[in-house]
């Protein structure tokens, strides 16, 4: 998908924001979303969107959109670092297709780093358990 294509309503995280698609949810304002991952790539990697903001990228959401959401990665990155105590974490959000964009909906990945654990490939293998997804929600979520 090229970087100036068009925002698709019916993406998986629009979805999502309606409740046609479950989630396991870590933190909800009128404009924010933050979730789980399902194809973790560590245990605590969740994904922040904006909720109104129908931007695909980087390139076209209102800088007042990027700015709320900006907030909100770092607060939610603030407490995955308190709640699961990573070694380390990484920010991550991708532009295009060849830059491994899957979801053509801005959002940004905060993906704990644990110094004896490797990290999964991005948007691969199986599904996480959804089970064990709400386990980690639940230690984050306490952390607000």
């Amino acid at each position: 998908m090229s970087l100036d294509a068009q925002y698709d309503p019916d993406n998986i995280f629009a979805k999502i924001i309606r409740g046609d698609i479950p989630s396991v949810k870590i933190y909800e304002t009128d404009s924010i979303l933050a979730f789980m991952d399902v194809f973790p790539q560590s245990e605590g990697h969740c994904l922040v969107i904006h909720k109104q903001a129908t931007a695909t990228n980087l390139f076209d959401v209102d800088s007042r959109d990027l700015a709320t959401l900006m907030a909100a990665v770092q607060k939610l990155a603030r407490v995955v670092r308190d709640s699961l105590a990573p070694d380390g974490i990484r920010i991550a959000q991708f532009n295009g297709a060849p830059a491994g964009q899957t979801v053509y909906h801005l959002h940004f990945h905060i993906i704990p780093v644990y110094e004896d654990r490797d990290l999964g490939a991005h948007a691969s293998g199986r599904p996480a358990d959804t089970q064990g997804l709400e386990k980690t929600a639940a230690k984050i979520r306490t952390a607000l």
